[in-house]
C-alpha cells in the first residue's frame, strides 16, 4: 500500500489490508453554481462491487490506446501502457467498455500528491472481483501524471483490481509496487484542478469529483 509514514514523500491511498481508509479533453462550463471550473453535482448512488470474471481479451502492443475521462471538472486523456502492463491495460479497457467506471467518483484526493478513483461503491473499498498482476520495472518513478493502479499492502508488487491514482505531485517518492496504467497526456490542468479539491488530512474531497464517462479511444 501507499505508505501514511511521511506525508513529505507519500501520504497513504490505502488502509492496509483493505481499499478503504487513507489512503486534452475541453475544460467544461462551470454553469450554473459552479466554482473552479467545476459543476456542482449530486454525488451518485454507490454500486455494489465484484461479481465480475478475469477478462480474456488482450490488446495489440504496437497499437495506442486512449481512454477519455469526462468528469464535472473537466475531460482528461489517459494514454494506456500495454508494454509494461499488459494485463492490467486490458483489464481496464475491459471495465471502461462496459462503463464500470461511469457515475463513479473520486473518493480520495490528496494535494500534492494523488487522486483516486475506480471503486464504484465510492468508499475505497470496492472492485470488480478478480485481479491481475503485471509488476512494474524496478526502475519505475511515479512522477507527475503517472496513472498507476491501487494495491492493499499484503498483495504482490503490480495487482491490480478497478481502482487507480494519478500523481499529481512532482514526483510521489513511491517504491515500484504499483502496476502501471498509463500516463495522462491531454487535459492535465483538468488532473491539477481535481487534485486540489481534498483536504490533505483527511484525504477526502472537499466536494464532489464524479466521473460521468470513460471511453476508449483505438483499435
Amino acid at each position: 500500500m501507499l505508505s501514511k509514514r511521511s506525508l513529505s514523500a507519500a501520504l497513504c491511498v490505502l488502509v492496509a489490508g483493505t481499499l478503504a481508509g487513507c489512503g486534452g479533453g475541453g475544460e467544461k462550463s462551470s454553469g450554473g453554481g459552479g466554482t473552479g471550473g467545476c459543476t456542482d453535482v449530486e454525488k451518485p448512488e454507490p454500486r455494489e462491487a465484484g461479481g465480475l470474471e478475469l477478462p480474456t481479451t488482450t490488446l495489440d502492443r504496437d497499437a495506442t490506446y486512449r481512454v477519455v475521462v469526462e468528469t464535472n471538472c473537466g475531460d482528461f486523456t489517459i494514454t494506456l501502457d500495454q508494454r509494461t502492463s499488459p494485463k492490467t491495460a486490458a483489464s481496464f479497457v475491459s471495465l471502461v467498455r462496459r462503463g464500470y467506471f461511469d457515475g463513479t467518483i473520486f473518493h480520495r484526493i490528496v494535494p500534492n500528491f494523488v487522486v483516486q478513483g475506480g471503486d464504484p461503491t465510492g468508499k475505497g473499498s470496492g472492485g470488480p472481483g478478480y485481479s491481475t498482476v503485471d509488476p512494474p520495472p524496478r526502475a519505475t518513478r511515479y512522477v507527475r501524471n503517472t496513472v498507476a493502479m491501487a494495491k492493499t499492502s499484503t498483495e504482490p508488487a503490480g495487482t491490480a483490481g478497478s481502482q487507480f491514482f494519478i500523481v499529481t505531485s512532482a514526483d510521489a517518492h513511491l517504491s515500484p509496487d504499483y502496476a502501471v496504467l498509463g500516463k495522462v497526456t491531454s487535459g492535465d490542468d483538468v488532473v491539477e484542478r481535481i487534485g486540489k479539491l481534498g483536504d490533505v488530512q483527511t484525504q477526502e474531497p472537499t466536494r464532489t469529483v464524479e466521473i460521468e464517462k470513460m471511453s476508449v479511444q483505438g483499435p
